[in-house]
């Protein structure tokens, strides 16, 4: 008895040891997302599920707020990043691919059958013939608005022509509405602007030039978009001290039905509140010139794995998972987006069903957006020249030199 109780102690012990062994061998996988308000949930929803799928795997997720996350970016992927990072498509990407801070993905475009399944955002996510990214989400831009304020305003349907959305702006603020609201503190919401102006005044073509620094920004087509913008400031058609707002806080000006409109992504609709969701829709932005092809915004955000991460097979195999039609089209709908993965199923909530039919009924091209298209310091101080230019429309000539300045600087590099 003394022996056999002696062989299931070292038995246990030997078990004990291997479990052990098991839990150290767990490979660290490192990750760290940008996420605001309920994304961080989603997020954390498709982690549990490859956690699940993955028992091996140590997963350790770090969430950024946005603002922060991209001021950090840069520093991470030069010294010691993670081994996953969230980040945005086209020329966001191409920065970090170009500097050689991304590990190459087209292998796995190549196995896991991304060639096929992702084919629509293939071009944003490719630098110099090789692919960095994996899709996730895109977004959809247009104006969301309340319905029971243009009803109170007078106003019998959606604006399809800016004659039409200048007389619908008229109409609103003549009934005390503010008709557009716009979170100008964070000023990409401004460059969202910019972008659909440009593109429905001078089209898409015309817009890719000028986030290549092929075109002046002294050109008198950069100047009359502008000057388009300047007559929305100058008829006060945006909410009061609209700079004082960030995305966050300006939600409840819409809420509270003190702003009909607001130009945004279509994942703006996934933190509406249930209250507010039945008297609110969108529309694509209104044509400026008929002759003009429309063109739309359509950012895709993306995951990559930086140069440096150090382990580099557990994060290929979360890619691969994050990449699959049901676990896409789970991200898309929590965000309020729309899947990029093209076997995911179809978004029901009726404003991204609204913001997939824009997207797949566009004939003029889809951009990623203003800072996302351009090279990051040129972006950076462009969108700088368009808060200052919303805090001072007078100033547009001053502004616009200023930018021409510097795109021969940057653009000498």
């Amino acid at each position: 008895m003394k022996f056999k109780a002696g062989k299931f102690l070292l038995a246990g012990i030997a078990c004990l040891a291997m479990t052990a062994a098991s839990y150290a061998d767990a490979a660290t996988l490192r990750v760290t997302v940008s996420a605001r308000g309920n994304q961080r949930a989603v997020w954390q929803s498709a982690f549990d599920q490859f956690e699940k799928a993955n028992p091996d795997v140590d997963l350790k997720v770090t969430y950024v707020g946005e603002e922060a996350y991209k001021v950090q970016m840069s520093g991470w992927l030069a010294t010691d990043p993670p081994d996953v990072l969230s980040w945005h498509n086209g020329e966001r990407m191409a920065y970090f691919a170009r500097r050689g801070l991304l590990d190459d993905l087209s292998a796995d475009w190549q196995k896991d059958g991304w060639n096929q399944t992702y084919a629509a955002v293939k071009p944003p996510s490719t630098y110099a013939g090789k692919q960095y990214a994996a899709p996730l989400g895109y977004d959809s831009y247009g104006f969301f608005y309340r319905k029971d304020l243009f009803e109170k305003a007078g106003i019998a349907g959606e604006p399809k022509t800016w004659d039409e959305f200048l007389a619908d702006c008229k109409k609103l603020k003549a009934a005390g509405i503010a008709p557009i609201a716009v979170p100008a503190k964070d000023s990409w919401t401004l460059a969202a602007w910019f972008d659909y102006l440009d593109l429905r005044i001078n089209g898409y073509a015309f817009h890719e030039q000028l986030m290549a620094g092929e075109i002046a920004y002294t050109d008198p087509r950069v100047r009359k978009v502008y000057a388009t913008w300047k007559t929305l400031i100058d008829d006060k058609y945006f909410v009061d001290n609209a700079l004082s707002y960030d995305v966050d806080s300006v939600s409840p000006l819409l809420v509270n039905g003190q702003a009909a409109m607001m130009l945004m992504g279509t994942f703006f609709a996934a933190g509406l509140p249930e209250a507010t969701r039945d008297k609110m829709s969108y529309f694509r932005f209104p044509v400026i010139d008929a002759a003009v092809p429309m063109a739309e915004d359509g950012p895709v955000n993306i995951l990559m794995i930086p140069a440096k991460a150090t382990n580099r097979k557990d994060a290929h195999r979360l890619l691969a998972f994050m990449a699959q039609p049901q676990i896409n089209g789970e991200l898309a709908k929590g965000w309020g987006q729309l899947p990029s993965n093209n076997q995911a199923p179809e978004p029901q909530d009726p404003i991204s069903k609204i913001g997939f039919q824009i997207l797949s009924s566009t004939p003029g091209g889809v951009a990623q957006f203003y800072d996302r298209d351009m090279t990051k310091e040129m972006a950076d101080e462009g969108m700088k020249g368009m808060q200052q230019f919303y805090s001072d429309p007078g100033q547009i000539d001053q502004i616009l030199n200023h930018l021409e300045q510097f795109r021969q600087r940057i653009y000498k590099k």
